[in-house]
C-alpha cells in the first residue's frame, strides 16, 4: 500500500524499525507494502498507531471506490 509505505518514510523509519514497533517480522510490513498481504481494518489501525499517523489520513489518499449497479 502506497500511502503506508510514504508514511512510514516520512516518519523517517525503517520497515525494521516499524516492525519492532509492531512486534513482528520485517517480512510482515514488507508484503503489505508490497501488496503480497492484505491488512485487515484492526491491523491497519496498529500500523498507523505505530507510525504517528491518523488512520483518516491514509484513507484520504486512496481512490474512491465506484459504487455497484
Amino acid at each position: 500500500m502506497v500511502a503506508l509505505t510514504e508514511a512510514r518514510r516520512a516518519a523517517g523509519l525503517s520497515q525494521y524499525q516499524l516492525a519492532d514497533r509492531l512486534s513482528v517480522d520485517q517480512s510482515y510490513v514488507s508484503k503489505y507494502e508490497s501488496c503480497r498481504r492484505r491488512l485487515d481494518v484492526i491491523e491497519f489501525l496498529r500500523v498507523v498507531a505505530a507510525i504517528g499517523v491518523k488512520a483518516d489520513a491514509i484513507l484520504a489518499q486512496l481512490p474512491p471506490v465506484k459504487p455497484s449497479a
